[in-house]
């Protein structure tokens, strides 16, 4: 490379770019990639002169390769033309392998083509030969102050991950919170934990962070989906059985129960236990032993239980549709998770985790348009985060560039189906009598919804009506609704 086509001047400045008390600033170090010994001397000898830039030097690709492998580089300034690895190759493994380093090319005058289309692959900038120090001072600086500005933006997302998250369980409300403290409380007792929650709110997610939370993380944690297995199989399935005990019993087998000993077993959807398995899960609950089908043998297990449920086991109870000396022994420490719709301000989160989660090898994570994101506050979601992360990865796959578009979401999100009317219209009777009636349906539905809201509490559920107390007993008298029943809900 020739000479510097000016003599040495002022030291590159560095950017102070103000960072927050809590991010660290990340080392500001300079590769030089350069096989001419004399240009590279030069180029280090410039770069170094201000004490705030460590500056190291490689004469190859691959040494260059080797070199951001072992320590952190903000930026590289590399030739084009370069023995083992050019500098084309270079800038694609950079972009392959995903690493947070600028990079900045030198070419010759007559290959501005080449450094174009180094641009194209990724490089941030180039230089030409002869370098002139006032461009080199200027090319660096800013590289260096968006470098800067990119590194305090990935750490200050790191943090944000950190502060709300829990054992993979991401959020930033504070009845969730509330969760994960209580988890922290119960993680190393040997107390039974039962989990409510609609469908998709997280409640195995839940399970796994108590497990990993406790001492009992060095041993398995075993799932086992109650409704998935037909009555017949269950008790097989948790307790084991003996070879011979029925047909297809070649060989003695140990159940879910046995193979979770010294850790944790997850009984999902235990509301769709039968009533016959309930009197046996409530022996093993209390004695921690059990016999396997076709045994006599009693088999002592060590383990943690944890159960839950889509259902209210309470209102099961009343039912008859579950033991309550079972729902007791169960109900130790009870943990209810709140649906999506009661949380939004963890959508945004969440859908930026997903979209992290499903990002295709070699390229970064896609952003979410503000219109696509107000979509997503809008919806109600009645399947949850489950339901959130199926929509943000089919907005991953169906979006063609970095960015999502409300059109790239699904479409009962977009454009959601107009609701039916909630009563057949008859035309046979008088419109006055049918709003009438529609009046009187629609009022008993609310003030039977603020009851179990209130739990019964009159006064209360006349606050949420906006009714004075007086108008609520009325209302209550002239629909004959007890209160009482929705005093334990």
């Amino acid at each position: 490379m020739p000479a510097l086509t000016q003599p040495a001047e002022a030291p590159v400045k560095l950017p102070a770019v103000a960072a927050s008390e809590d991010v660290v600033p990340l080392p500001r170090r300079v590769l030089v990639v350069e096989d001419n010994e004399t240009a590279c001397h030069q180029l280090q000898q410039l770069l170094a002169r201000d004490a705030r830039l460590q500056v190291d030097a490689v004469s190859d690709g691959k040494q260059a390769l080797a070199a951001l492998g072992e320590r952190s580089y903000s930026v590289v300034i590399t030739d084009l033309r370069l023995p083992h690895l050019d500098g084309m190759e270079l800038i694609k493994e950079v972009q392959k392998r995903n690493l947070p380093v600028t990079m900045i090319v030198t070419t010759g005058s007559s290959s501005i083509d080449e450094a174009v289309q180094a641009m194209r692959l990724g490089a941030y900038d180039f230089l030409t030969k002869p370098i002139d120090l006032e461009q080199l001072r200027v090319v660096v600086d800013r590289a260096l102050r968006e470098r800067a500005l990119q590194d305090e933006l990935v750490q200050l997302r790191s943090q944000l991950h950190d502060r709300f998250s829990f054992h993979n369980i991401i959020s930033k409300n504070p009845r969730m919170h509330a969760v994960f403290e209580l988890i922290n409380n119960v993680a190393d007792t040997a107390a039974t934990v039962l989990i409510e929650g609609s469908t998709g709110t997280g409640k195995e997610q839940i399970a796994r962070a108590i497990h990993q939370a406790s001492w009992r993380r060095t041993g398995p944690l075993i799932a086992v989906n109650c409704a998935a297995l037909p009555e017949t199989l269950l008790e097989s399935e948790l307790f084991g059985h003996e070879k011979g005990s029925f047909t297809s019993a070649a060989k003695q087998r140990a159940g879910r129960f046995e193979l979770a000993h010294t850790g944790t077993i997850f009984l999902d959807e235990i509301g769709d236990v039968p009533a016959s398995m309930q009197a046996k899960l409530l022996r093993v609950l209390q004695e921690r032993k059990f016999e396997r089908v076709g045994g006599t043998e009693s088999v002592e297990v060590d383990v943690r239980v944890i159960a839950a449920t889509n259902r209210s086991l309470r209102r099961m109870v009343k039912q008859g549709k579950f033991r309550e000396d079972l729902y007791y022994r169960l109900n130790v420490v009870k943990i209810d998770l709140p649906p999506l719709r009661e949380r939004t301000e963890d959508i945004p989160i969440l859908a930026r985790h997903f979209t992290e989660k499903y990002v295709r090898p070699g390229e970064t994570a896609k952003q979410i348009s503000p219109e696509a994101m107000q979509v997503l506050l809008n919806h109600d979601w009645p399947g949850n985060v489950r339901e959130l992360e199926n929509a943000v990865e089919r907005a991953c796959v169906t979006s063609r560039d970095n960015t999502i578009l409300a059109e790239n979401l699904p479409p009962e999100l977009t454009a959601p189906p107009v609701p039916k009317a909630p009563f057949a219209i008859d035309l046979e009777r008088p419109l006055p009598e049918l709003l009438r009636q529609t009046v009187s349906m629609v009022e008993q539905q609310y003030i039977r919804k603020a009851l179990k809201k209130a739990h019964g509490n009159v006064g209360r559920c006349a606050r949420i009506c906006g009714l004075s107390r007086r108008s609520m007993t009325t209302k209550l008298a002239d629909y004959k609704i007890d209160r009482m029943a929705f005093k334990e809900e």
